[in-house]
């Protein structure tokens, strides 16, 4: 009987490898080199090469059978409410499989032979302390199924899949408790556990290597438009966080905040970002409170990489415009993902900081001389101690150049309505995401009725009696707001 399960799992495993879909490889990392996008005969970049290893799609409906025991239903009937893969009616249609779900079926299979073996040894050979029956019709087996998953693992770099196994290993664990056959499989079950785990970190140090030696030489950085590296980065993200959070969607919204662990999570609890309040140490913990501070870093160096790429264009505002663009492109796919918490708040928070440099560098761009005589005037005029004038009022021409003041008034008068229109063109040429580029031109356009609005608050305070003629030519507030409107449609 030992030859015999032996030779069919051996038959099995070796058919469905070649239904396996490897969909990631070796150079298939987070900051891939430009170089290995493109063709071998071939300057341009091949859009077959940008990969999908990174996205999760469809592959998480390989745990709906374990998340569905979590639900409620009974454990040990589980695995089967998605049937195995029939290698043989699979090779004839020509159907791939990502790796998960030929572990799914090799292991679904292999318990239920299992709990068969392992009922009729103890009720024909009367073993109800002891298991060295069963042990000697599945060890080799056992032996076999653990050989062939080191084998594949040691060329897998696709950590989708790995996480995936060891979800679907936890939920097996469950699943031999439910069958009361926990002490002839757990420890199989541990194992292979300590073979995903080392290899899911060797996988993410490889990606956070990969960012880490990023530059704007080998990834490419010279357009202000969202990078490939930015999108990747993102749904890699989402992905992993989307398998952890699995089975525990408050709403359909993904949080991952402090206690950021799929309900079977490796590890307890925590009360506060991450630390454990476990009275023992737990292998399995450790193993999940890496992968999370792995994300942790993952964030930072995704950051500073974004930063690394944006110091390769030749002026600030273009280095703003390729922050916003990036950071938009991560924040949207999160929301996308539906996965809200520490990494979206994050790059929410870069995001408006980038926002704001890139509304004074816009507005500097057409209104500097106005810009600059507000910000200087006020500072002046907040420490002013100048000589007074008959009603007790510091003198026009103490404070200001009233040739300046109307000089100024008159150019913006005569020019609003253009510079207006020239900021709605660069923002529609900037930013490719329409919403994003909305959001943005509104608060543009937002701070320069500020900052009109402060021109004239300087110009009644320092004119309080009779003001002077050329405060004719200042334009209304409401007819500004009036063409704002006509360009910000969010408004």
């Amino acid at each position: 009987m030992s030859k015999t399960l032996h030779a069919l799992f051996r038959t099995y495993h070796k058919q469905l490898l070649t239904l396996d879909l490897r969909l990631a490889t070796r150079v298939d990392l987070i900051a891939v080199e430009e170089a290995a996008l493109r063709d071998a005969f071939s300057t341009k970049v091949n859009m077959r090469k940008r990969g999908d290893a990174f996205v999760l799609g469809d592959r998480a409906k390989v745990l709906d059978g374990a998340i569905t025991a979590e639900s409620g239903l009974d454990a040990a009937a589980a695995v089967v409410l998605i049937p195995p893969i029939n290698a043989h009616v699979a090779s004839m249609n020509g159907e791939k499989y990502p790796y998960e779900m030929i572990f799914r079926s090799i292991m679904s299979h292999l318990i239920d032979a299992a709990t068969n073996e392992y009922v009729f040894a103890r009720q024909f050979f009367k073993e109800y302390g002891q298991n060295d029956c069963f042990h000697a019709i599945f060890g080799k087996t056992l032996s076999l199924v653990l050989e062939q998953l080191e084998n594949y693992l040691f060329n897998c770099h696709d950590a989708i899949a790995i996480l995936l196994m060891i979800k679907l290993t936890h939920s097996y664990k469950r699943t031999v408790k439910a069958r009361r056959i926990e002490k002839v499989l757990e420890p199989f079950l541990d194992r292979v556990t300590n073979l995903l785990w080392p290899r899911l970190k060797m996988v993410m140090d490889a990606h956070l290597r990969s960012i880490r030696g990023a530059n704007a030489k080998k990834c490419g950085g010279g357009d202000i438009h969202p990078h490939l590296i930015s999108r990747r980065y993102a749904e890699f993200t989402c992905s992993i966080l989307l398998i952890l959070n699995r089975g525990r969607k408050a709403g359909g919204i993904v949080d991952t905040g402090n206690d950021r662990f799929p309900a079977d999570k490796p590890m307890p609890r925590s009360s506060s970002h991450g630390s454990s309040v476990a009275s023992a140490p737990s292998h399995r913990g450790s193993a999940g409170d890496m992968l999370m501070n792995d994300l942790d870093v993952m964030l930072e160096e995704m950051n500073l990489l974004l930063k690394r790429l944006a110091d390769e264009h030749s002026t600030n505002k273009k280095r703003v415009v390729f922050m916003i663009n990036n950071l938009d492109q991560i924040i949207t796919i999160f929301k996308e993902r539906r996965v809200a918490g520490k990494e979206l708040n994050r790059f929410s928070e870069i995001l408006v900081h980038q926002r704001e440099l890139f509304v004074e560098e816009e507005l500097l761009q057409t209104f500097s001389k106005m810009i600059a005589f507000v910000q200087q005037t006020e500072a002046h005029m907040s420490g002013i101690s100048a000589p007074r004038g008959a009603r007790g009022v510091a003198a026009p021409a103490d404070v200001v150049n009233p040739e300046v003041v109307e000089s100024l008034v008159r150019d913006f008068s005569s020019n609003w309505k253009s510079g207006i229109e020239q900021i709605n063109r660069n923002v529609l040429s900037y930013f490719s995401n329409f919403r994003n580029g909305m959001e943005i031109l509104k608060q543009v356009l937002t701070q320069l009725l500020l900052y009109y609005t402060r021109f004239q608050d300087v110009i009644r305070k320092v004119w309080r009696g009779k003001p002077p003629s050329f405060c004719k030519d200042l334009v209304s507030t409401s007819v500004i707001l009036a063409e704002i409107k006509k360009h910000a449609l969010s408004i």
